[in-house]
């Protein structure tokens, strides 16, 4: 089947759907589509998402159908850089080194303030 078009069954894993109606319906009433989200020191948060939509746009390979993004908590605002990947294990991965980045970010900024 090619579609560009995927769901989660119940175990988390993407499943083509070539139904554009049935994929639309599954993407507005399913919740289980964040797959992390951490909070980073009260100032940022890192969301990682399953996108529904295969984001390969050249190239072979596996569907790329999930995104990490470091978003400001105050204003829920996008810092920039995502990172996509083609699959759940990675995107898992990816997103704990988003976390890493973002916790390191603050530390970092905290020393240089506190040598002001």
């Amino acid at each position: 089947m090619d579609t560009r078009y995927y769901i989660l069954d119940e175990q988390g894993e993407p499943t083509p759907c070539a139904d554009l109606h049935a994929w639309a319906e599954w993407m507005e009433n399913h919740h289980r589509r964040q797959l992390a989200v951490t909070d980073v020191g009260g100032l940022f948060f890192v969301s990682t998402v399953f996108l529904g939509i295969d984001h390969r746009f050249y190239g072979d390979g596996p569907p790329v159908l999930w995104e990490t993004m470091t978003f400001t908590s105050e204003t829920n605002q996008p810092l920039g850089e995502q990172w996509r990947y083609a699959s759940k294990a990675k995107a898992l991965n990816g997103h704990a080194r988003a976390v890493n980045i973002a916790e390191r970010w603050l530390q970092e900024t905290a020393a240089r303030k506190a040598q002001e």
